[in-house]
């Protein structure tokens, strides 16, 4: 049981890990392409890290895949929104940053 706890505390500060990463990327990162491709990255292993955290700890087997499902769905949303955040970016003329250019907006 104790080997359960430190491996659901290990996943679990991995997922928060990759959140703070993600949002440094956003703060950091020139553009907007970059910065989404942080952010949707990032959070998405992030999360997939925190629901196989908690997953160690389901009471039963609908509850897991209730995680799984939602781990899914925000996959999808993730993807979804980074593709239209890139897209409309791309139809306004942001220019995608070049390194040694100074700059991509």
């Amino acid at each position: 049981m104790i080997l359960i706890d430190l491996l659901q505390g290990i996943l679990l500060l991995a997922g928060v890990g990759f959140f703070l990463v993600g949002t440094l990327g956003i703060l950091r990162f020139p553009d907007v392409y970059t910065r989404v491709h942080a952010l949707t990255k990032a959070d998405n292993l992030g999360l997939g890290l925190i629901v196989f955290g908690l997953l160690l700890s389901a009471e039963s087997v609908p509850v897991a895949l209730k995680l799984l499902l939602i781990w899914g769905l925000a996959l999808m949303a993730s993807a979804t929104a980074g593709y239209l955040v890139a897209r409309a970016a791309r139809r306004r003329g942001v220019k995608p940053w070049k390194a040694g250019s100074g700059g991509g907006t």
